[in-house]
């Protein structure tokens, strides 16, 4: 793949994303700072039809004729006051008093009752579509915003995403990104409460340096990272609407690691969408892009979401995509099945 691309330099350089190596511009969160002009071209994924072009061709299990990565961020497993009081409001509003109560008492019934503890009621779901997902969790002790969580405090919801064949992976923390030692203590904090070897991986607030980070994670010894995305908008971010190897432009060598890259965060989505049926409409768009080239979509919803009563679009929104992918005949998985099935074909 590489060398085919490599004929191509236009093609090559957005694959690469050679302007993140040394960027003018970054953020407040020292991410790549992207142009209006290139996110208006995010919606089409150039690489991948080239190589489509070309002779690429992908077989799913099943013969499936695309794939939808499901994943889940969980950045709290306890809601922020603020969280709580904007969901209070709107049972309120919706003459729910028994939720209304649920949302801001939680904390006298002790922490299980966490209405953000719910990976059982988002499995459920997703069960309902004959569908699996990844799970994110953060380990780091340190976060610029607020205290998270201790990860040794939900050791058995953990072992219950793993037994039921859902994945556990690591959530980078915010300082992590660009640290070595960092992200392999992360790691193995969270291989010792589950109990077995993570091979993915995601950074909060998808901080992501290129290509170093990939480098970073080879080393910690990750098999995928699924980071590669858009903070501030949906699409295709270096023209891939499918799992690839990155390349180091530096080095002149592939990194040993697969990116599934990030194409649609329930967030990014609804800041950027005007209306639910507006971000309905998008989500459809890019699925049916990615479909015409039996492509892998990955899809992004944190799981405070489904705990949000503020949110019920979202969790709607969520429902709908798997509505849709499973009629069209998707195999809707997590990042470790999407990557196993990518190694086992290469």
């Amino acid at each position: 793949m590489h060398e085919l691309l490599m004929k191509n330099q236009d093609l090559w350089d957005l694959f690469t994303r050679k302007e993140e190596y040394y960027p003018e511009k970054l953020d407040k969160h020292q991410r790549f700072l992207f142009s209006e002009k290139y996110l208006r071209n995010a919606s089409e994924p150039e690489v991948s039809r080239y190589l489509m072009e070309n002779g690429m061709r992908i077989k799913f299990p099943e013969n499936q004729p695309f794939a939808v990565c499901l994943t889940h961020d969980v950045d709290d497993i306890y809601p922020p006051l603020s969280h709580s009081l904007l969901s209070s409001v709107y049972s309120l509003k919706q003459l729910n008093f028994k939720d209304s109560a649920a949302q801001l008492l939680w904390k006298l019934r002790g922490i299980d009752y966490s209405p953000y503890l719910n990976f059982s009621k988002i499995m459920d779901i997703e069960a309902s579509f004959e569908a699996e997902s990844s799970f994110y969790f953060i380990t780091a002790e340190t976060d610029p915003i607020r205290f998270r969580y201790d990860i040794e405090d939900i050791e058995h919801y953990l072992g219950e995403i793993s037994d039921r064949g859902w994945e556990v992976g690591l959530h980078g923390g915010y300082y992590s990104y660009n640290s070595p030692d960092k992200i392999k203590t992360e790691k193995q904090r969270l291989e010792a409460v589950l109990g077995k070897k993570v091979i993915g991986f995601r950074n909060h607030y998808l901080r992501f340096k290129t290509p170093n980070s990939w480098e970073i994670l080879a080393d910690a010894g990750f098999s995928y990272d699924s980071t590669f995305g858009y903070y501030d908008c949906t699409g295709f971010r270096n023209g891939m609407c499918h799992p690839f190897s990155p390349y180091n432009l530096d080095t002149g060598k592939e990194i040993d690691i697969l990116e599934i890259p990030l194409v649609v965060m329930d967030v990014a989505l609804f800041a950027t969408s005007k209306s639910f049926e507006e971000a309905w409409e998008r989500t459809k768009n890019l699925i049916d892009t990615t479909a015409s080239f039996n492509g892998v979509i990955t899809l992004l919803w944190h799981n405070f979401v489904f705990g949000c009563s503020f949110r019920k679009d979202w969790v709607k929104l969520y429902e709908k995509v798997l509505q849709y992918c499973f009629e069209k005949g998707a195999w809707i998985t997590s990042g470790k099945e999407i990557y196993r099935w990518w190694a086992d074909k290469n």
